[in-house]
């Protein structure tokens, strides 16, 4: 009895562990547009978000009901399948967060979970309906759904095109784009702190704490609240730097509508209880956004690296955890070898990702190798200045036009030659 006891412990804390990275991996779907945009200081985004999470986790408790009573069946689930399940998703997360890729903790987590539990008592302990009904199916839908609502209202965004409120309209879109980061970060606590929670609910009915189909525990609810908000507020600066910058380059337009649209998905699967990855449908938003812009771009190479991330998390995640079950199925020895495989693994992948570290300082920046701030003091060009000169004008009333007008009140324009000024210096900036 004590040793159970001991390891229901261990598993509690596991889980909260892989709260803390779903925080940190996910910060980058609410916040990593609005930092791009220059809509709010890193710093300051990453804290907003974390607040949100917190009051989202109280919200709703449907997907955790889904992942404690749906995926797998509970009964006869041992809790070192459970334990097994988060090692896999635990270390998932962090190999992606190294990469700096946007993948799914959701599909992580569930990953582990199939895996384990296929390897502790085969494939009937799968409830294979509710996986496609309400994993893949959203898994597929949620992105596609996003993008496509995203890039409409892009296209829609960028018919306001009176000239002379140009400035006061890319200010309403940036303020337009907090509230939204805002209300993404409120769904991503109603949909991925509440994974915790099933899987803490899960271990509880597995023990016989809890009995089976029951909500989660008012402390399961306040501590997978405050481990997801604690990871959102460190910040997952690799993945903010590609969601905001790697898969295309955004205007306040097109932030306010990606994550209006991502978070209306976010919110309606919530409430019917899909546990979609929040990740998915931000990224799909993003490159909607992208498409929406005339003249946007995707960056198809960074968003393919992304799309194969995605479709190996699930069975990576299910590998490593049906390896850690197997283990733990020797016994006291297998937990404990699992145990120091988790630690090690996370103290490599950690010491890995400090040879060239992304922090709030350098998330914007065009070169990681750069100080911060060096990418906003570099003066124009003669490169930069030449291409200014002989480009088309922008529509007007564009941002871009607002860009050009600022870019020439900070180039003076050449004046007749005064023959008593010394000769200028060559220019050094290209």
């Amino acid at each position: 009895m004590e040793h159970i006891t001991l390891l229901l412990a261990i598993v509690v804390v596991t889980a909260l562990v892989f709260d803390f990275t779903n925080g940190f991996h996910d910060t980058a779907n609410a916040m990593a547009t609005t930092i791009s945009t220059g809509a709010l200081k890193p710093k300051t985004a990453v804290a907003m978000s974390a607040v949100l999470n917190l009051v989202g986790a109280f919200l709703s408790v449907e997907v955790a009901k889904t992942i404690s009573g749906g995926i797998i069946n509970e009964e006869g689930i041992r809790t070192e399948v459970i334990f097994a399940a988060l090692v896999g998703a635990i270390l998932w997360n962090l190999l992606t967060w190294l990469l700096g890729l946007p993948s799914s903790s959701s599909h992580a987590l569930f990953g582990g979970l199939i895996g384990a539990a296929v390897m502790s008592a085969g494939w009937s302990a799968v409830n294979g309906s509710t996986i496609v009904t309400k994993v893949l199916i959203p898994a597929v839908a949620a992105p596609l759904v996003a993008g496509i609502a995203s890039m409409v209202a892009t296209k829609l965004t960028y018919r306001i095109k009176a000239a002379p409120e140009a400035k006061a309209t890319a200010k309403g879109f940036r303020a337009g784009q907090i509230a939204s980061a805002g209300l993404v970060s409120l769904a991503h606590g109603t949909n991925d702190a509440q994974k915790t929670m099933g899987i803490i609910t899960l271990a509880l009915v597995a023990n016989g704490v809890v009995s089976p189909g029951s909500n989660p525990p008012v402390w399961v609810i306040a501590s997978a609240g405050l481990a997801i908000a604690l990871g959102t507020y460190l910040g997952g600066w690799r993945i903010i730097r590609t969601m905001g910058k790697g898969l295309t380059d955004l205007q306040p337009q097109q932030g306010f509508a990606a994550q209006t649209s991502s978070a209306t998905v976010i919110l309606a699967s919530s409430h019917l209880g899909f546990s979609l990855s929040t990740t998915q449908s931000v990224s799909g938003a993003v490159m909607g956004a992208g498409l929406g812009r005339k003249g946007g771009v995707v960056r198809w190479s960074t968003a393919t690296r992304m799309f194969v991330a995605w479709g190996l998390t699930l069975p990576a995640a299910g590998l490593v955890g049906a390896g850690a079950e197997f283990l733990t199925k020797q016994g006291t020895w297998g937990v404990v070898l699992v145990a120091a495989l988790l630690v090690a693994g996370s103290a490599v992948i950690w010491s890995l990702s400090r040879r060239k570290p992304v922090d709030r300082h350098n998330v914007t920046a065009d070169d990681l190798d750069a100080p911060a701030g060096a990418a906003d003091a570099e003066p124009a060009g003669v490169v930069t200045t030449a291409i200014a000169v002989v480009s088309p004008p922008p529509p007007a009333g564009s941002v871009a036009a607002v860009a050009d007008e600022n870019l020439k009140t900070t180039i003076p324009s050449p004046g007749p030659a005064d023959p008593a000024a010394p000769p200028a210096a060559p220019a050094a900036a290209v």
